[in-house]
């Protein structure tokens, strides 16, 4: 029952925090596009942030932006996106464009001085991400902060995770992540190529990141890579649901199953169709450790650890990290099992060093990005300009093993 009510305490006050009053010298952001996402990504969290104020916004519609900033309390609203990167009053950006626009206005907001938070992906390929983030304005002084949005990684649950982990003992890694039936409509943006749309380039680039994470280096090879393509009828170059294998070194493997459209998957008779509710998982599989201990001689203990990450890509609503320590006591001569058990801990993190569990990994990401802009010391999550590069280094080696063609930007936005 405890469970139960701190699990509706946290997120309600996640959803709904009290407003903290706002220093003089507040960061004022703007935000590009009157977007979905912002509201769980940006304006939610900058209630709970006193150096952060969202203070204007543009949209390619005019009267959409009105609406949302009525909706959302945004005093200023801009005639389009290169009036709000010309306000003098305005310290940095918000970006959750469609993909194919990260790259021009991404580079515009720097080359206007604004400090950057870019929505994953970065950009729409590697090229395109090497040209963001070696521009030359970001090794100026005090230059402009640019960040690609992967806000999982900022969260205490997936650092615990990887505290939990040891990257030179993995052998296999699987992260997997469904969106149900119905949750990515065909006609939306990420489903079209123009705009650099896709499963493995919208959800799967999460699934990536873990992989890159958890390994702690860049893939060898992509060894294998196939896709679901969207109905008949819609743009054939568009990935429903994405499947990749890596190859890491010392022969680790990584893999993915990412699906923006899931559907069955039940053992129920006439389900087979209907959307899909699963959780994210990921699960590390480390190598056989030999333990040394009182037994015969003809005899051998190994212990196998697998952690399981529930819940990885919104840990804030809910996770847990199981470890599972398996033993086994074999026959040296025959290798038959004398004995085996397991043991297993669940390990759950929503505050870290924070003290506060109402924090969404959003708002922890914030709170980095604000200590970056000051020049104050975090708590050393980060992401780096190289670290976005060699993520879509990653994605594109799997469009290209899977026969897809890769994404690019757009000028017409």
């Amino acid at each position: 029952m405890f469970g139960l009510a701190s699990f509706i305490r946290r997120n309600y006050q996640a959803s709904y925090p009290k407003e903290v009053p706002k220093h003089g010298t507040a960061i004022r952001f703007g935000l590009l596009g009157a977007t979905d996402i912002a509201p769980l990504a940006m304006i939610t969290p900058a209630k709970t942030h006193p150096d952060v104020i969202i203070a204007a916004i543009a949209a390619r519609d005019g009267k959409k932006a009105a609406a949302y900033a009525k909706k959302y309390k945004i005093p200023i609203v801009h005639p389009n996106y290169q009036a709000l990167l010309d306000d003098p009053a305005i310290d940095a950006v918000y970006i959750a464009l469609p993909n194919a626009y990260h790259l021009e206005w991404a580079t515009k907001a720097l080359e206007a001085g604004k400090h950057v938070l870019l929505e994953k992906p970065s950009v729409a390929n590697a090229q395109e991400a090497a040209t963001l983030f070696r521009n030359p304005l970001l090794s100026k002084p005090n230059s402009p902060v640019l960040l690609e949005a992967m806000h999982f990684r900022f969260h205490p649950a997936w650092q615990k995770l990887l505290s939990l982990i040891d990257q030179e003992s993995i052998v296999e890694a699987h992260s997997t992540q469904h969106a149900p039936k119905g949750f990515v409509p065909l006609y939306g943006n990420v489903c079209k190529f123009k705009l650099a749309g896709g499963c493995l380039l919208g959800l799967g680039t999460y699934n990536v990141a873990t992989l890159r994470q958890v390994f702690g280096a860049e893939p060898v090879e992509c060894s294998d890579a196939s896709c679901d393509r969207v109905p008949p009828g819609n743009d054939q170059e568009i990935d429903r649901a994405f499947y990749a294998t890596w190859r890491f070194t010392n022969g680790a493997v990584g893999s993915i199953e990412a699906d923006m459209m899931a559907d069955g998957g039940y053992s129920w008779p006439l389900t087979s169709e209907l959307p899909t509710i699963a959780l994210p998982k990921l699960t590390i599989k480390h190598r056989d450790v030999v333990v040394e201990g009182d037994l015969p001689s003809d005899q051998e203990h190994t212990v196998t650890k697998t952690v399981t990450m529930w819940a990885w890509s919104f840990p804030f609503f809910y996770h847990r990290i199981d470890v599972e320590d398996k033993h086994v006591v074999r026959t040296r001569s025959d290798g038959k099992t004398v004995k085996q058990w397991s043991e297993i801990a669940y390990v759950k993190d929503y505050a870290g060093d924070s003290g506060v569990d109402t924090w969404t990994s959003y708002r922890f990401q914030l709170e980095e990005f604000v200590a970056k802009i000051r020049s104050k010391p975090g708590t050393g999550v980060w992401v780096e300009g190289e670290d976005s590069i060699s993520q879509m280094k990653m994605i594109d080696t799997a469009y290209t093993k899977a026969g897809l063609p890769l994404r690019s930007s757009s000028s017409k936005s």
